[in-house]
């Protein structure tokens, strides 16, 4: 096969946390891009694989199953695709299987499924090294003779830890011989992995002695709860003291790029186009790209540490008093970035009440779209400065608004327990992933991944919606004869005054009527909306040219910016989140409930804090 030639498809596939993405990345390294399976939210990695011997090849890192009998939509689309059934997808030339050399025992069993397949096929030994401390001495060429295909051994952290496997590699796909295939019942699969194990492996201890430590703590019902609110703690503070340096540069350098454009273009529609709606809005929203990233960086390193899984463990109860399965966790969890992965994930749960319960509840999860708004809100309200002996306050409001929205979707879960017949249990089954350092070049890819998503939506939907504001803003003209601003006579202006009138018990403004309504598509439009809303209604250029920050200081009431704080945890704001419920649950009525109950309770907690905040002078 030349470089020129159609590049033969691998697909690498493996159980969760047995490193098959950083695998994938020493593999593919920048040469990598990420979407969606077609028709589902599962996100698609495919990058390209140059081998020393001048082999192309397409690779794909296809979602963690622990089976091919699925149990959840991953595993279902990774058999799908292993067979060549996915639609749209063609089917892989080669299967590299990538198992976890210091948990062989859960492993095994999936490699063995996979061998059933009858591809062609490599089994990838990965953390190998890790095996080796622990004193785990693995036959290397015995389990290859026993399985009857290529077993390498590799350390996707380590620099040229994959080179073993692309040799391997080149030679299966120049001979591309599948294996025997040995069809057997589940229970037999069982007992040819110990068969397996006992031939092939020599394993001192079943867990190593620093991950029995570190969980003796980490996983104690006091000590492991109070870790882990000190590690979501320390998260919040590192949100704000991290990122504003970063920050102030970019908002500095958004206003400077506007008034370098508005003295080059002068007056005129198209410079307010340029001046107010793009840069204005645009730049509203990417100041805030350092705190996400900051953000993921540690939501990326407690994954990659194997921690997350240890924290499920650790909120089974939490969640099951609350009426939630703790398989809920991993949904919800997910929800942090976004709702609409949160809810497709539910797919796992079995029990259609405790999968009805997390798709409802799903949407309090405070995702990385409100966090500009959060961001926004707080900088312009709370003062910068350390309280209880050197705390960011910044941040443990941050913080606080987080625990609101975990705290809200327990109650709204214990509520909707007292309503159903069946009030049982349902017990957590979970693997718990051997401790390890994150490494440095996976966590890049992902912040690099994540921060390109969160451009795209800039640079896409964001952007649209921007242009449309305006639009909706600047048009129709004031008449000769006016006597108040010209935005007060465009079409938004009198959309936003009609609103006003219902949202003036929680304090809200008719500018902030307006950007609640392109807020229905992501709930990131708000800030440019806010931005572009502002720029247009200012008394003059030179208040056009401010920030939005003092913007929102000097026009707005504590209470009020209060309110809108607490309207965000609630608020039904996101049309997709709406679309994903309906899809999953089949029924317009459920969605229809989520999206009134989420509407009630941001209306009521948004006025309960603004009369409560003027009663007490913040008005």
């Amino acid at each position: 096969m030349s470089a020129q030639a159609v590049p033969m498809r691998l697909a690498l596939l493996g159980n969760p946390n047995s490193g098959k993405t950083a695998l994938f990345n020493q593999l593919t390294g920048s040469r990598q891009k990420v979407a969606n399976y077609a028709g589902v939210t599962v996100e698609r990695k495919e990058g390209r694989l140059h081998s020393p011997g001048g082999h192309a090849y397409a690779v794909l890192d296809l979602p963690g199953a622990y089976s091919l009998t699925p149990a959840s939509l991953d595993e279902a689309i990774t058999r799908d695709l292993c067979r060549g059934f996915y639609p749209g997808e063609a089917a892989p030339d080669v299967l590299v299987c990538v198992v976890d050399a210091t948990n062989l025992r859960l492993h095994l069993r999936f490699v063995l499924e996979v061998r059933q397949m009858g591809k062609p096929m490599i089994v990838a030994l990965n953390m190998s090294d890790a095996a080796q401390r622990r004193g785990i001495a693995i036959d290397r060429a015995a389990l290859e003779h026993e399985l009857g295909v290529p077993v390498v051994e590799t350390v996707a952290i380590r620099h040229h830890g994959a080179r073993a496997l692309v040799e391997r590699i080149d030679q299966v796909a120049a001979h591309p011989h599948p294996p025997g295939v040995h069809l057997s019942a589940d229970a037999d699969l069982h007992a040819e992995t110990r068969r397996l194990l006992a031939a092939t492996v020599s394993m001192p201890t079943r867990t190593a002695r620093i991950d029995d430590a570190l969980d003796r703590w980490l996983l104690h019902p006091l000590f492991g709860l109070l870790t882990l609110a000190v590690v979501m703690f320390l998260i919040f503070q590192a949100v704000y003291a991290w990122a504003t340096p970063v920050m102030d540069l970019i908002e500095a350098g958004t206003v400077a790029l506007g008034e370098w454009v508005g003295a080059r273009m002068g007056e005129g529609p198209l410079a307010s186009l340029m001046v107010d709606g793009i840069i204005a809005g645009l730049g509203g929203v990417i100041v805030f790209l350092p705190q996400i990233l900051v953000l993921f960086a540690f939501i990326l390193a407690l994954e990659e540490s194997g921690y997350l899984p240890r924290a499920a463990f650790l909120l089974d109860r939490m969640m099951a008093g609350a009426g939630l399965s703790g398989r809920s966790f991993i949904p919800l969890l997910s929800s942090f970035a976004c709702a609409i992965p949160g809810i497709m994930a539910t797919r796992s749960i079995q029990d259609p009440r405790d999968r009805l319960a997390t798709i409802l509840v799903a949407p309090l999860m405070t995702c990385s779209a409100r966090l500009p708004v959060y961001a926004l809100l707080i900088g312009a309200f709370i003062p910068a400065r350390q309280v209880w002996g050197g705390f960011n306050l910044q941040g443990l409001v941050l913080f606080g608004l987080y625990m609101a929205g975990i705290l809200s979707a327990l109650a709204v879960s214990w509520v909707m327990k007292k309503w159903r017949r069946d009030k049982g249990e349902h017990p957590l089954m979970l693997e718990l992933p051997s401790y390890r350092l994150p490494n440095p070049r996976d966590l890049l890819i992902g912040l690099y991944e994540r921060g390109m998503i969160f451009l795209k939506r800039v640079g896409g939907i964001i952007f649209a919606l921007t242009v449309l504001l305006w639009v909706l803003l600047s048009f129709p003209a004031a008449p000769p004869d006016a006597t108040m601003p010209a935005i007060d006579y465009s079409f938004a202006g009198r959309i936003g005054h009609a609103l006003a009138v219902v949202f003036a018990p929680l304090g809200f403004n008719w500018q902030i009527c307006i950007a609640l309504i392109p807020g229905l598509a992501a709930r990131e439009v708000a800030v440019s909306s806010l931005a572009t809303v502002y720029a247009l209604s200012a008394a003059d250029d030179d208040a056009a040219a401010q920030a939005l920050l003092p913007l929102l200081q000097d026009g707005w009431s504590l209470a009020t910016g209060l309110s809108l704080l607490v309207w965000f945890i609630y608020a039904p704001q996101c049309i997709a989140t709406w679309a994903a419920i309906k899809r999953e649950t089949g029924s317009w009525k459920t969605m229809a409930i989520a999206a009134g109950y989420l509407f009630a309770l941001a209306y009521l907690a948004s006025l309960l804090t603004y009369q409560v905040a003027v009663r007490l002078g913040g008005g």
